[in-house]
């Protein structure tokens, strides 16, 4: 039976898409019982079945593949926050928005990503960028909720917090071997936030 070219072009699709979750399932597994570091692009492309070049049609390097992982995070976040009643404080509504995607993780994965990315000083910083993303599309999706001017230093400063208190969360977590549920570790972390916002 021969294919059409939609036909053809999902097939490649699905193919494309089955080698993606193998080299990164392959380098995940690598970096976690080797190390990041020790782990190297011919150890990934034999792991995942794949030849060395191959590689560099799904990643630019190993750095790439942890990147990728919920890279993203803060544009899916924005959308969600936006969709947000305004009936409620501001931190009350990240807080919900933070809980609704922390729901949808993959436990066992990002608990080993978690701790990949805090064993490599590279790495580290390049996370720190993503949490820097995240607080600014947090301070745009607060403004345009609640617009009025003399909100806007105040609402970036729940943007800060907010993304102090997540990070926290996912480090006790993390620590944590996943227990209590991430969403646990959020509800504390937020509590504690508002405690110490009300003592100062």
């Amino acid at each position: 039976m021969e294919l059409t070219e939609s036909g053809q072009e999902g097939r490649r699709e699905r193919k494309r898409r089955e080698t993606h979750r193998r080299v990164t399932e392959a380098a995940l597994g690598l970096f976690a019982s080797q190390g990041y570091e020790a782990t190297t692009l011919d150890a990934i492309a034999e792991a995942a079945g794949i030849a060395r070049r191959t590689f560099f049609h799904y990643f630019a390097s190993k750095e790439a593949i942890l990147a990728a992982w919920q890279s993203d995070l803060p544009e899916v976040f924005r959308d969600a926050l936006l969709n947000e009643p305004i009936d409620q404080s501001p931190l009350d509504a990240v807080l919900r928005v933070h809980l609704k995607l922390a729901a949808h993780y993959d436990d066992g994965q990002a608990i080993v990503i978690d701790r990949i990315i805090r064993s490599n000083a590279q790495l580290r910083a390049g996370n720190q960028a993503k949490y820097l993303h995240l607080e600014q599309v947090t301070a745009e999706a607060l403004h345009r909720l609640w617009p009025e001017p003399e909100r806007r230093n105040a609402l970036r400063m729940v943007a800060m917090v907010s993304v102090g208190a997540l990070r926290l969360a996912i480090e006790r977590w993390s620590e944590g071997e996943g227990r209590p549920p991430l969403t646990a570790h959020l509800r504390d972390a937020f509590a504690d936030l508002r405690t110490a916002l009300s003592g100062v």
